[in-house]
């Protein structure tokens, strides 16, 4: 026998767990990061490098975006790279560089982990703590990110079905955090034009499915910089709570995904578009 949830449309055949699901609560989550919420009336921006590649990189782009609108930056102090000869991260000292930042823009701070014994040391200068694709099932971590006291930000992986997505924020929030949200990020499919496929009709299927809210990573989900202003536009119409894009002040040199990566200029004309799509669907974008 088929288990739907009263809550889903009945031509929808996922079992949604119940922590997150909309049967034990029906109005939206809102997640608190240091004060800037996600889940709202606002679509949150969230920009900065792929990685934190030094002091001058992280400081000019962070100082960059904020002006033009971000609300909070990410940067990469711990990289998961298929490559061992890739660029792995500046590790701690990536840390400190985003929080000495983050204290003069006063933007919170995302940043991933990508091993449990990592958790309590980026939890210390993160405000929000994401678990990347490669880790969405990996579940000591995920049940050490749930007890770790930051908002959680979970990307959904590259080859997992909404039902395993909803399934792995179950952990989070069954092991105590409620403060989580969920990145659509493309998917590898067949198709080799893009990165990943954007699966940008995951965007009102899981608002559908659960309270939680929804980021979407046109970035990562297209891998070409030419591609992240369309999508991202497209991703505030069909109704993401934030948009999560890379930026870099140089981006001919970067170290990681820079070819992906806004350069300033690109990213404050896309702000002014992106208010517009916001205000066309009734959101808003300050």
């Amino acid at each position: 026998m088929e288990t739907i949830s009263c809550n889903i449309p009945v031509d929808v055949k996922v079992k949604v767990p119940s922590l997150v699901g909309l049967d034990k609560k029906q109005e939206s989550t809102i997640v608190n990061v240091n004060g800037v919420e996600i889940g709202g009336s606002e679509v949150v921006i969230i920009a900065g490098p792929c990685a934190v590649e030094s002091k001058e990189q992280i400081f000019e782009t962070a100082r960059s975006v904020v002006n033009d609108g971000a609300k909070i930056l990410r940067g990469g102090a711990y990289k998961p790279r298929s490559s061992p000869y890739s660029f792995q991260g500046m590790e701690e000292e990536g840390l400190k560089l985003l929080r000495e930042i983050s204290q003069e823009t006063g933007l919170p701070i995302v940043t991933e982990v990508m091993d449990t014994r990592q958790v309590g040391l980026v939890a210390e200068y993160a405000d929000l703590v994401q678990v990347g694709s490669r880790n969405m099932q990996n579940f000591p971590l995920l049940k050490e990110v749930g007890m770790c006291g930051k908002p959680v930000m979970l990307k959904r992986g590259m080859m997992a079905t909404i039902e395993e997505f909803l399934n792995a924020a179950e952990y989070i929030l069954h092991h105590g955090n409620d403060q989580v949200i969920l990145c659509e990020r493309g998917l590898r499919t067949f198709e080799t034009s893009t990165r990943n496929t954007l699966d940008l009709s995951a965007v009102p299927m899981l608002k559908n499915l659960t309270h939680l809210p929804v980021v979407v990573d046109p970035s990562h989900g297209t891998g070409h910089r030419w591609m992240v202003g369309p999508m991202a536009k497209a991703a505030v119409a069909v109704g993401a709570d934030g948009i999560m894009m890379e930026v870099h002040y140089k981006p001919e040199i970067a170290l990681c995904d820079g070819h992906q990566s806004l350069t300033p200029d690109l990213f404050n004309e896309l702000m002014i578009d992106l208010r517009k799509v916001a205000g066309a669907v009734g959101r808003t974008i300050s």
